[in-house]
């Protein structure tokens, strides 16, 4: 799954630009409901850095050379590394987000029990994701371009989601759920 990213980096990263509007919309919608960052706010999967660099997240985790290169570039610090094994300090993360990540994780389990360990208690967790056979996942699957990214993911629903994060710990606290792109604020308790 990794090689799609490293084969058409450029092209993911292109998205953001030829579709500028829908990507200030995703974005508007994540900062309505994540908190300011500070110097312990991580995004995992932050990719080319579209979203930590206008959102001020100074660390950004990826499993891609290129799009951690790009991050590089919009000054983000960027570890390579899986949301499965984070090689970050127990409770060393003061926020955590993952902006369309959830998708092509293998199983999400074992990469939540890692934000789970690394976020702070009461640490705000921000998962936004494109939900299952919403009109965004159809489109894109329809038009090409971001699809042959997408091809190779797993979709959820906002439900599932949900159950996912309580299964690991995660007590929901805010969700915006509209035209198939959800953003749902969580946190945990010690």
């Amino acid at each position: 799954m990794q090689d799609v990213f490293e084969e058409y980096a450029e092209d993911y990263d292109r998205w953001f630009d030829e579709h500028h509007d829908e990507y200030l919309a995703e974005l508007s919608r994540i900062m309505k409901v994540l908190p300011a960052a500070n110097s312990r706010s991580v995004e995992v999967g932050v990719g080319s850095g579209r979203f930590a660099a206008p959102l001020g997240i100074a660390l950004g985790i990826e499993p891609s050379r290129t799009l951690g290169r790009m991050a590089r570039q919009k000054g983000i610090e960027v570890v390579r590394a899986l949301a499965e094994a984070l090689p970050l300090r127990d409770g060393s993360c003061s926020s955590l987000l993952l902006v369309t990540v959830i998708c092509f994780l293998e199983d999400p389990v074992p990469a939540f029990r890692e934000l789970h360990r690394i976020l702070v208690s009461r640490g705000p967790l921000t998962l936004a994701f494109i939900e299952r056979m919403g009109p965004i996942h159809q489109r894109y699957l329809q038009e090409g371009g971001k699809g042959r990214f997408l091809s190779v993911a797993q979709f959820y629903s906002q439900g599932e989601v949900r159950a996912l994060l309580e299964e690991t710990g995660f007590t929901v606290t805010e969700v915006d759920a509209r035209a198939g792109f959800c953003v749902i604020m969580a946190q945990w308790d010690y």
